[in-house]
């Protein structure tokens, strides 16, 4: 049936009445035909318009699975397929094969006796699936940044950004759990039921609301930058061809100079450099380079030998706010807010990554006049320069 201008209203009036668990039944009787009838972009438009209204990301997870269990069958009845040009959704469709397979196999040990058996049976298993947090990243990194360019609604995926997260706590926590002698047989059940319910609960999200969404809204050459672009991610449970891996290797950097003169050159009072000899630089630098202008808007991200924190051509342009995890948005706003304002020019934290001590620093950039013209993040691995003691004052390459 064709739908009515106003059934996205009436599904955000039945979402806000969701709030009082009194009202399920009568709300759902009242709203049946919209209910019925919803459609991944639809879905969309209603939690934008929850953000819109002020809700927090994590205010929207507490009834985000009983909306979804409610628009189930309209959304699983929906037609929509993947179209043969587009292999990086259908590799993020492989991929989420590979997990829900995973989790299928730890249902079985799960059955193990006696209890120390099942623990260290399933501690690597529960190590493995942070591997998956590249999908997450691909995600978050690529396909994101595309949609939110097309149409305002798609702030939305901040919402599932947040659920990547509570993904990745969960998971940390579960193999401290499984690593504890103290942890009890209730607790394990426990921690793997709400961990599979929120695993397997985001792959449903995805192939019935994202992935169909994104399958009408981008186009063929798109979907073809963003599978070149995923070709630098791993390839989480599932396998990633010699010479697709060739076709994710950055361009070289003459490649990125084309566009220029042979003559141009970066002239200051302290030098001259030629462009490419300009990236070069940035590119040896052992850290991570990030600008945000003064817009808001990322503009420029160094490629260093080892990355950080993954970064892609899909972010250029896009609002940084855009750039975060949710619970994190307010601290990046509060540090640009003080360096737009003249109040602050610097900001440093420090964090534990993969057994590395990582530190973050944020540097206002004004022009001679002092106005505010961006800011930028830098991030370094810091391990090795804590460790230094003494002097070394020979070369020891042997």
């Amino acid at each position: 049936m064709e739908r009515d201008k106003d059934s996205v209203l009436r599904l955000i009036d039945y979402v806000k009445g969701l709030q009082d668990p009194a009202k399920g039944k009568t709300l759902y009787e009242k709203y049946k035909e919209d209910i019925e009838n919803v459609v991944p972009q639809e879905v969309f438009e209603v939690f934008y318009a929850l953000l819109q209204e002020g809700k927090e990301p994590s205010e929207i997870l507490i009834v985000l699975d009983k909306v979804i269990n409610v628009f189930y069958k309209p959304l699983m009845a929906y037609g929509w397929t993947v179209s043969g040009h587009n292999q990086f959704l259908k590799d993020l469709m492989l991929e989420n094969k590979a997990l829900v397979e995973r989790t299928n196999q730890m249902r079985e040990v799960l059955k193990e006796k006696p209890l120390n058996v099942k623990k260290e049976k399933l501690a690597p298993k529960i190590e493995e699936l942070q591997l998956f947090n590249d999908h997450y990243l691909k995600k978050e990194n690529i396909l994101f940044p595309y949609l939110e360019r097309k149409m305002d609604k798609f702030e939305g995926l901040s919402i599932m950004w947040a659920l990547h997260d509570e993904i990745r706590r969960q998971i940390k926590e579960m193999i401290q759990l499984l690593r504890s002698e103290e942890s009890n047989e209730m607790q394990i059940n426990t921690g793997i039921g709400k961990l599979f319910f929120a695993v397997l609960g985001l792959v449903k999200k995805e192939e019935l609301i994202l992935f169909p969404a994104a399958s009408e809204i981008l186009d063929d050459q798109e979907w073809d930058e963003m599978y070149k672009q995923s070709l630098e991610y791993h390839f989480p449970f599932i396998e990633k061809k010699a010479a697709e891996a060739d076709q994710g290797k950055p361009a070289k950097s003459e490649a990125t100079f084309e566009r220029f003169n042979e003559g141009d050159h970066f002239k200051t009072e302290t030098g001259v450099l030629s462009f490419e000899q300009a990236i070069m630089i940035f590119n040896a630098l052992p850290v991570d380079l990030s600008f945000v202008d003064e817009n808001n808007k990322v503009k420029f991200f160094t490629r260093p030998k080892d990355r950080i924190f993954p970064r892609s051509p899909a972010i250029i342009g896009r609002d940084v706010k855009n750039c975060h995890p949710p619970d994190s948005v307010h601290v990046v706003n509060k540090i640009i807010e003080s360096f737009r304002s003249g109040a602050k020019d610097t900001a440093s934290f420090w964090i534990k990554l993969k057994g590395k001590t990582i530190l973050i620093q944020y540097f206002a950039l004004r022009d001679a006049g002092g106005c505010y013209k961006g800011t930028l993040e830098v991030s370094q691995d810091i391990t090795e320069i804590q460790r230094l003691e003494g002097e070394k004052r020979l070369l020891d390459w042997e």
